[in-house]
């Protein structure tokens, strides 16, 4: 058998909750989007669909990005680890990608003890 690691067979390592970790970039710039979870099915959907589709852990629910703010991650590529935990989704956002209404959920920056918007 070829190793995880290495091979070419999609093969995700899901975590205790069957979960792996999804980091969404910005495709043309390369910046932080979000960070989310997926399970098996999210996965599915997400490939199937082209749309970033996740795993609500507080709602323990699978959701669309932008099913109901219209906000959605259009997905450019999907990549995974050489361990097959965690995914990079390279997308193209229709509209902020954090629930605050920021373009990113990375828009503040720790300095010391305290937090400062970016800009």
């Amino acid at each position: 058998m070829i190793p995880r690691d290495t091979g070419l067979t999609l093969n995700p390592k899901y975590d205790a909750d069957g979960l792996l970790t999804a980091v969404c970039v910005d495709a043309d710039s390369g910046a932080p989007l979000m960070v989310a979870h997926m399970n098996a099915d999210a996965l599915r959907l997400t490939i199937e669909t082209g749309e970033a589709t996740f795993w609500s852990r507080s709602r323990q629910a699978i959701w669309k990005k932008g099913e109901t703010s219209g906000n959605v991650l259009r997905v450019v590529e999907l990549r995974i680890d050489c361990d097959q935990d965690a995914l990079w989704v390279r997308c193209i956002p229709t509209g902020p990608a954090c629930h605050t209404g920021a373009d990113s959920c990375f828009f503040r920056r720790i300095e010391g003890d305290r937090l400062v918007p970016v800009a």
